[in-house]
């Protein structure tokens, strides 16, 4: 799988591959969250953050990563491609190419948590809260070594 860079252009795309993908797997979130999340991202984490992200043969974003120097901040990856290792590459990259050594996820994200357990990520702190307050627990996890 290529890995590519993203530009401001891409950013509509990019919001519908995170909103197709918190629908698929945060049934946790009200729909309310949903659009609270959506417009703050849109408008200004992604501006925040180092974007790469995995296209299919026509150039449809399948997956996308957002890193800080520090920290994977946002892996998303459109339903249609889940299971396909875009995840697992996007994650590999942030690891091998980047050094970035952790990730904070939703608590009630099981399957997120699930995924970043089996790439060698383990379990540092647990907060009750998100970093907006919310009633949504988030794990902050690391990895010692490379994956």
């Amino acid at each position: 799988m290529k890995i590519g860079d993203l530009s401001r252009s891409d950013y509509n795309e990019l919001i519908n591959v995170w909103e197709a993908s918190v629908r698929a797997t945060h049934d946790f979130l009200t729909e309310k969250d949903i659009m609270f999340f959506r417009d703050l991202i849109l408008n200004k984490y992604f501006d925040l953050v180092r974007l790469k992200c995995v296209r299919n043969s026509s150039g449809v974003i399948m997956g996308f990563i957002g890193t800080t120097p520090e920290k994977i901040e946002l892996l998303f990856i459109h339903p249609a491609f889940r299971g396909t290792g875009i995840g697992k590459c996007l994650v590999r990259y942030a690891v091998e190419q980047l050094g970035i050594r952790s990730v904070d996820v939703n608590e009630q994200n099981t399957q997120a948590v699930g995924f970043y357990y089996a790439l060698g990520f383990s379990l540092v702190k647990r907060s009750p809260l998100d970093g907006m307050g919310k009633p949504y627990p988030i794990l902050h996890l690391g990895m010692n070594h490379k994956s």
